[in-house]
């Protein structure tokens, strides 16, 4: 009796959850039908916002010589990052093409062994071959300068959170929002201060990869034995002698780490920032997505991709090899060791003679091998007889589920949206979530973005829906087989070296400009992580409670559902959350390809004057729908997270 009882007080704030769902739905539907089309917030070219923040750019540009702030921090700022990535620049070019394949062997040889060195030559060969050497050089060069900045203040920071919990109360929150911003949203604050150029490219950068560094970075202290620093403490160590002796020592996997997600992170937001006039391969990519020339797009996607793969590859080795010690009888490393040291001599005298034979910092043009033709022409082949296929796919898509989904956000009663997506955060994450969503969505209507707000929303949640499906398929085929798992490896581990301009040359060769682009594009680039989160949730299942369901006599098909997905259900909602967050950043990347509303408003505030104000409102309406969905993920995350504590 004593346990139905209890059963039954359980089982109460699920039917009653339920119950209030089902009302909510059921409101939502008779207000929709019965105020559609009334209190609609049409988009307004003249809102108070994008006039606001013309004044701000107008007093800035009028201020910038004299304001004590903008002279010293501004105009200081980027005078130091302006000397710092011109000085990566010319050192890079200066290394010429002889002395950079040379020293990536040497740099190879020595963190990975042959094949890392045959990669890293054969990769920067691949980078002249392609005719973008300077392009590249322009690239690797930002990329050095945004990373080295990033380092010097992330690692600082994130060594004081790992030290003390008050610093990493204070900090978290402000790295939370930093994730979830788009890279978008960092370009328009950048140029407002620090004007277009590879300056405020390299800022925007670097604020783009810090939080890695302070993340990664704070783990590794907090991840040394607290015995161990309590030893060195009893012993009569400094804290400074603690930090420098023991915490930062044993942490160095982790501190190798940051570097190599620092570096991915800022390749993929150096090529980004060719939006705000930024140097390198984004120039190149940019230029061919405006013109419909795919061809170009992919020798310059794939020397993105090549050069991504190279440094991930070469810094995952190292933080992997960080922890090695020297092993005399190991003939072959020492024969690499002997080998790399050669190949760094050679490199760097083939560096100082670049210094005085200028045709060296140039990769030969009578080397060279360009896509764009071959490319092209398939494109072209495919359009005209593929198009029996893409069309009908790309037309069932637009009117089957965009289109319809966009009007209904956009017909509807704007305080009835907020309602819907406030109640939604309520019943997921509670009355906290529930104002954070409704703050968010009244935020956009402030800003009088309401319309293009939605119409950028369709795209997401479309986005997301065929990411989850597909990941989450996936993701369940890769935990339950060894050989699918192994297939997908290096296919994931490519797709996510790969920065996020990238995924739109695929979608766009198939399907030309248009909204189902971008989407497309945004499910190709957010799957990847989806998959391996999916996957290492169910494979982190406990081997005892899988073995319970089998005794069972439970088939594959219902331990699956009844046993591995429930007990997976936060990385679940993790894979989600994760989800989200990349199909709204490439939604809006996709504004270059035909998506229109807030990435277009972002796209057309840089590029003209006169909608700076409505630039920098658009990509405000995307930090705030980027923080709006991930609330709503995360409070389903920590709800289902404490019905479990309470289950227990």
């Amino acid at each position: 009796m004593a346990a139905s009882a209890t059963s039954a007080v359980r089982a109460a704030p699920t039917i009653s959850r339920r119950t209030l769902v089902t009302l909510l739905c059921l409101s939502v539907v008779v207000l929709f039908v019965v105020f559609r089309g009334q209190g609609t917030l049409p988009r307004d070219e003249g809102a108070a916002s994008f006039q606001f923040f013309n004044g701000v750019r107008d007093w800035v540009s009028d201020n910038r010589l004299t304001n004590p702030f903008l002279v010293v921090f501004a105009g200081a700022t980027r005078a130091i990052i302006a000397a710092l990535v011109d000085t990566s620049i010319v050192i890079a070019h200066g290394i010429g093409w002889p002395g950079a394949v040379l020293l990536a062997g040497a740099a190879g040889l020595a963190a990975g062994g042959r094949r890392l060195a045959l990669l890293g030559v054969t990769g920067f060969l691949s980078l002249g071959v392609l005719g973008l050497w300077s392009e590249s050089m322009d690239t690797i060069g930002l990329t050095f300068a945004a990373v080295v900045s990033s380092l010097l203040i992330g690692v600082p920071l994130g060594i004081a959170a790992g030290r003390s919990d008050r610093v990493r109360q204070v900090i978290s929150p402000v790295l939370d929002l930093m994730q979830i911003m788009p890279s978008f949203a960092y370009l328009a604050p950048m140029t407002l201060l620090f004007l277009i150029g590879a300056p405020s490219a390299t800022i925007a950068t670097l604020i783009y990869a810090m939080p890695a560094a302070i993340r990664i970075t704070a783990l590794g202290i907090r991840g040394v034995s607290a015995t161990t620093v309590e030893a060195a403490v009893s012993l009569g160590s400094t804290s400074r002698q603690t930090l420098f002796k023991v915490q930062l020592p044993l942490a160095r996997k982790m501190l190798a780490l940051a570097v190599n997600q620092t570096i991915m992170l800022a390749l993929g937001m150096a090529v980004v920032t060719a939006l705000i006039d930024g140097p390198g391969l984004g120039k190149t990519i940019i230029k061919a997505l405006t013109h419909n020339d795919v061809g170009s797009a992919v020798d310059a996607g794939l020397a993105i991709v090549i050069i991504a793969i190279v440094l991930d590859r070469l810094t995952e080795h190292a933080a992997n090899r960080v922890d090695a010690r020297p092993n005399a009888s190991d003939s072959a490393r020492a024969v690499n060791r002997r080998v790399a040291r050669v190949l760094l001599v050679a490199g760097l005298a083939a560096s100082l003679v670049s210094l005085f034979v200028v045709a060296l910092t140039e990769f030969p043009t009578e080397i060279g091998f360009s896509f764009a033709g071959p490319v092209n022409e398939i494109v072209g082949w495919v359009r005209i007889n593929l198009y029996f296929l893409t069309n009908p796919v790309k037309d069932a898509f637009s009117y089957g589920v965009i289109n319809p989904l966009e009007a209904i956000l956009t017909s509807a009663p704007w305080l009835l949206i907020v309602g819907t997506f406030a109640g939604l955060g309520v019943l997921v994450g509670g009355w906290r979530t529930g104002a954070i969503v409704s703050v968010c969505l009244v935020g956009i209507a402030g800003l009088g973005l309401w319309e293009d707000g939605m119409v950028t929303l369709t795209a997401s949640l479309v986005g997301v829906a065929l990411t989850l499906l597909i990941g989450v398929l996936i993701g369940i085929a890769a935990a339950r087989s060894e050989r699918t798992s192994a297939i997908l490896r290096p296919l994931l581990d490519t797709a996510q070296t790969m920065p996020s301009f990238v995924y739109l040359i695929p979608a766009l060769a198939l399907f030309s400009p248009t909204r189902f682009t971008a989407i497309l594009a945004a499910v190709i680039y957010a799957v990847p992580p989806v998959i391996r989160l999916v996957e290492a949730g169910i494979r982190s299942v406990p081997l005892a409670a899988i073995e319970a369901g089998v005794s069972s006599g439970a088939s594959p098909r219902q331990l699956l559902w009844k046993v591995q997905l429930p007990m997976a259900r936060r990385s679940l909602l993790l894979a989600a959350n994760q989800g989200i967050v990349m199909v709204l950043a490439m939604v809006v990347v996709g504004g270059l390809v035909g998506a229109g509303a807030l990435g277009y408003d972002v796209v057309a505030g840089f590029s003209q004057y006169e909608d700076f104000g409505k630039g920098l409102s658009a990509g405000i309406a995307i930090v705030l729908l980027g923080v709006m969905l991930d609330r709503i993920t995360q409070g389903a995350g920590e709800r289902s997270s404490a019905g479990s504590a309470r289950a227990g």
